[in-house]
């Protein structure tokens, strides 16, 4: 059946010599596979709306399996990010974290969302580190394995100050900080901005001003805490790291 479906392109992969096979994030159904045939001749009709990072409109015969992708058009190219690499090293990271993550046809139109606003973000402003990381909460929260950060993850308590615990799979409280003596310390305002990241939408969030060791010590924690239960290795992630010691 021959299904007309809005979705987000997030990952591309070339088969044979003229085909490519698409993953394609929806508001719809959720994730998907299709095979675009003939997308990667010069003068194909597909070979502009199978670009990565093409928001579309896909007119696909749906499978359990391998769909086909049959045409499609253009709402929005997010043109800027593939033009600037640091964009396009930041967006590459979030798609292919979400393609890791989600499983196959099983819709999020939430998650949807919260993925087109923050490429949105990404491809209007410079500083983009910390939408990125309320998008990777998020995501950790579909993975299954997302951190405690509302309350204690060993008593439930939720008074202030708060140690981070990688081992203990989030906040602990004063009384519980012995439990991991690798623990990091935080402000009482890191441990809120974690809460933010983790439960409130980009679109409600207007001017993001963050300190930058602040920013740094939320970095890495999240890449710690993904190191230990993500389970995926990411190339898009190596290259980010490689990008930041240039800069």
């Amino acid at each position: 059946m021959l299904e007309k479906i809005d979705g987000i392109i997030i990952k591309t992969t070339d088969y044979g010599e003229t085909h490519k096979i698409v993953t394609i994030m929806s508001k719809k159904i959720g994730k998907f596979s299709a095979i675009a045939k003939g997308a990667k001749k010069p003068k194909s009709r597909m070979a502009a709306v199978t670009q990565p990072f093409i928001y579309g409109q896909f007119f696909v015969y749906l499978n359990k399996g391998l769909s086909t992708l049959q045409q499609g058009e253009i709402i929005h190219s997010f043109r800027p990010i593939r033009e600037d690499i640091i964009k396009t090293a930041y967006t590459a990271y979030i798609t292919e974290l979400t393609e890791k993550l989600m499983d196959s046809q099983i819709p999020d139109p939430s998650l949807f969302d919260q993925l087109h606003y923050t490429m949105e973000w990404v491809e209007k402003n410079e500083d983009v580190e910390i939408p990125v990381m309320m998008y990777e909460m998020k995501l950790f929260a579909r993975g299954g394995f997302a951190p405690s950060v509302s309350r204690c993850a060993n008593c439930g308590g939720n008074e202030p100050p708060f140690s981070f615990s990688i081992a203990e799979g989030g906040l602990l409280c004063s009384k519980c900080k012995g439990l991991d003596p690798d623990a990091i310390p935080l402000s009482e305002s890191v441990a809120k901005l974690l809460y933010i990241f983790a439960k409130i939408g980009l679109e409600r969030v207007g001017r993001i001003s963050v300190k930058p060791e602040n920013q740094r010590l939320l970095r890495r924690i999240l890449d710690a805490y993904y190191d230990q239960y993500g389970g995926y290795y990411l190339k898009s992630k190596k290259f980010l790291g490689q990008l930041d010691k240039l800069r």
